[in-house]
């Protein structure tokens, strides 16, 4: 979009660029315009190169499939999805697929701060990708367009008052967008809660002989990953992490409470085999299950 003179990136070598004003109409902090092939940040970094911008991207794709990378996650966009890329933000175009839609472009300190903490634009925790309803996907087109037709309306108004509306109109927009993302990562947080439920409970109902990330996930009907994030959200742990500790937890409640020999210990959490059981729980405790008891009586 801009053949700008690039701005050195931090000590990962990511090179970051700049929102380019000189290109905006009238020289405004922000652009809205189609899509298309061959537009660039800079000559010096086709768009599958990884890199940074320091301005606020989103674009409203009218065709799909769109993979893009963003903070080195994969993200598959479809027609009526938007994709928000903040400042800062690491990522790369794909090179095989085309961007067709509408993209907003906007440069830090365009709006007043008010209106920065109103619309969250710098709230690195809402998803990227979103993905609108029809209702909400309506009046997003439609402020978007709106915005669109002020951006290049330059003879109607006096550059100021035009500024001011462009402020109003992007404001309106963001005010919008805003509330989907928030939206989003709600229903987001509720979907990781339900499946880290249905996933807490699986275990324990199955920890004695199922010690299987990839078992529960089929079992759940999840993918691996979506299991991931939704245990690494609920307690900060893999869930082969949760899995081991509460089979650790079964071993130090038999242990210190019956007087069933090693083996037996073993066996009814999963290792038929008392050596195995032995070095798992000496990996994830430090002592072995005999010293374990002995410190116990």
């Amino acid at each position: 979009m801009a053949d700008r003179t690039a701005q050195e990136g931090g000590g990962d070598g990511i090179r970051t660029f700049p929102f380019p004003v000189d290109l905006s109409v009238c020289g405004v902090g922000m652009q809205a315009g189609p899509m298309g092939a061959g537009h660039t940040w800079h000559a010096e970094a086709p768009l599958h190169r990884v890199h940074r911008i320091d301005f606020h991207v989103v674009m409203l794709f009218d065709h799909g499939p769109v993979r893009h990378m963003i903070d080195f996650a994969e993200y598959e966009a479809t027609a009526g999805d938007l994709l928000w890329i903040r400042p800062g933000q690491v990522h790369r175009f794909s090179d095989t697929d085309e961007y067709h839609g509408t993209v907003l472009t906007m440069q830090p300190g365009f709006l007043p701060r008010a209106t920065v903490e109103d619309t969250g634009l710098y709230r690195y925790d809402l998803p990227p990708l979103l993905r609108p309803d029809p209702a909400q996907l309506a009046a997003l087109r439609a402020a978007l367009a709106q915005l669109q037709r002020e951006y290049e309306d330059t003879a109607t108004l006096p550059l100021a008052l035009h500024t001011a509306v462009l402020r109003h109109s992007l404001t309106a927009f963001l005010l919008r967008l805003a509330h989907l993302a928030a939206s989003s990562a709600e229903a987001a947080r509720l979907q990781a809660d339900s499946t880290f439920t249905l996933f807490r409970d699986a275990v324990e109902q199955g920890f004695a002989t199922n010690h299987s990330v990839s078992a529960y996930a089929d079992t759940l009907g999840y993918s691996r990953r979506t299991l991931v994030r939704a245990v690494r959200a609920a307690t900060g742990q893999t869930p082969k992490g949760f899995i081991d500790r509460r089979v650790i937890l079964e071993a130090k409640r038999l242990l210190a409470h019956t007087d069933m020999p090693i083996g037996r210990v073993g066996a009814a959490i999963g290792f038929p085999d008392a050596a195995n059981f032995s070095k798992f729980f000496q990996l994830h405790t430090g002592q072995t299950p005999v010293g374990f008891r002995a410190e116990l009586r």
